[in-house]
């Protein structure tokens, strides 16, 4: 990645202009957009300006546009500058829009929200998240051993998997935190549950680095260094300030609940306070700014999903505000972006799990012998197991996915194989429920059994 060529000054431009074009300028009320889009200059320069204006003349007439919407946050740049954000257009919208999905009600199929089975995509939700954001620092495993690793409770085998175990108890962890006001102690807490047993130096987990620890932000090759963060020394006074906007309700300038969020998740990641871990711990911190202001469908989507396939645009948005007199616009832009198309994939993933539970449960009533002994619990594995067939089931696995005891998650499991709807089979110490390859046609052939005496939920 390289990084994008830092604007002209404003003053310069200004003083290049002269009398005769910046009039000009100022008749064309050039907005802060530029077809709807919040562009940086390594991206203007490329594009035909209008009015036969110059490049610079352009930038400045949009840089004049946006001193209007910049408002300064309680932060600085380490070199004493202010960071700063702005509310155009595209943020407004993304906000209303998220809003409107995922604050206060949602209506949704009361089977999803509600109850086990809202556990049960938590825990999915949980698992995803887990992996994706390890994946982004580096964690290679595949997803599949990643999820029957979190799902089995096994202990990770390599650093990778170490990583993906930590970003799941930090998750959880961040649950628990939810009404508590943040404090650089529960940051380091944040820090030291991903990184315990990831780090080369263990003694670095949960605490800052220290002076001569000379940490740096890399390009792929690491060829080109795209952020050099603060001095150690500065790092206790700069978390301690944004401990104190974390937990701001009343502020003015008024920061919305999601932006908040957002500038905790890039500030943090400026600080680079860790010697390792800072991302994580940046999307942990977004996540708690979130579930603190009530954003509970938050908890089910995630971004380091939708990051991952496109980690440059990712890096690109940090180096735009870094370049563009610390404009954080551009990666609160960025990130609505990735929370929306978040929200988008979850209201999918809802659809289609709903309509496969569904599909089940209509499978199931033409076999009423059956359908009235099980619970919902069962329907759902059976709706995941038609799809799945060879896949096993433990008790562990059965219990973690539903928040439930080893004795509900025993019973469930019994009670399937019971009906022959799973084949139990010893493996090592342990029992494994696996789905047979012809599980349709015994569901239908259980219509002619008997009703056994059901047993509760």
């Amino acid at each position: 990645m390289k990084i994008p060529l830092s604007p002209p000054s404003l003053s310069t431009l200004l003083s290049r202009l002269g009398l005769k074009e910046l009039p000009r300028v100022l008749s064309l009320q050039l907005g802060p957009l530029v077809a709807g889009r919040y562009f940086h200059w390594d991206e203007l320069r490329h594009r035909t300006a209008p009015q036969s204006l110059s490049h610079e003349a352009w930038w400045a007439g949009i840089k004049i546009a946006r001193q209007g919407l910049l408002k300064q946050l309680p932060f600085q740049d380490k070199h004493k500058r202010p960071v700063l954000f702005g509310m155009p257009d595209p943020v407004l919208r993304a906000l209303h829009n998220i809003d409107r999905r995922v604050g206060g009600v949602v209506t949704m199929d009361k089977s999803i929200v509600s109850g086990d089975d809202r556990d049960r995509y938590l825990v999915s939700s949980l698992i995803e998240e887990a992996i994706t954001s390890s994946q982004l620092e580096g964690a290679a495993t595949t997803r599949e051993e990643a999820k029957a690793m979190l799902r089995s409770g096994r202990k990770p085998r390599d650093r990778s998997e170490r990583m993906i175990l930590n970003n799941y108890r930090v998750m959880e962890h961040i649950r628990e935190l939810r009404d508590e006001p943040l404090s650089p102690e529960m940051v380091l807490g944040m820090h030291h549950i991903v990184s315990e047993s990831a780090l080369d130096d263990a003694s670095a987990a949960g605490r800052l680095r220290r002076e001569n620890e000379k940490i740096r932000v890399m390009d792929a090759q690491h060829s080109v260094v795209l952020h050099d963060p603060p001095k150690a020394a500065s790092l206790p006074e700069r978390l301690k300030r944004l401990c104190a906007f974390a937990n701001e309700t009343d502020s003015e300038p008024f920061v919305h609940p999601v932006i908040r969020a957002i500038l905790l998740h890039y500030m943090l990641a400026y600080d680079h306070p860790f010697v390792d871990g800072n991302g994580r711990t940046a999307r942990a911190l977004f996540y708690w700014s979130l579930a603190r202001s009530g954003y509970w469908l938050m908890e089910y989507v995630s971004i380091s999903r939708l990051i991952k396939p496109a980690p440059a645009q990712y890096g690109r948005a940090y180096l735009h505000c870094e370049t563009d007199d610390n404009d954080a616009t551009y990666f609160i832009i960025h990130q609505l972006s990735v929370i929306e198309r978040a929200i988008e994939a979850l209201y999918d993933y809802l659809a289609h799990k709903t309509a496969d539970q569904r599909s089940a449960e209509c499978l199931l009533r033409q076999a009423p012998g059956l359908a009235d002994q099980l619970n919902h619990r069962q329907v759902a594995i059976l709706s995941h197991a038609l799809k799945h067939a060879g896949h096993g089931y433990t008790v562990e696995s059965h219990r973690r996915s539903h928040r439930i005891t080893l004795q509900t998650a025993r019973t469930d499991l019994l009670r399937l194989a019971h009906f022959k709807l799973l084949e139990q089979r010893k493996r090592g110490r342990a029992f494994v429920f696996y789905v047979p390859e012809d599980l349709r046609t015994r569901i239908a052939s259980t219509a002619h059994r008997s009703r056994p005496k059901r047993t509760g939920d």
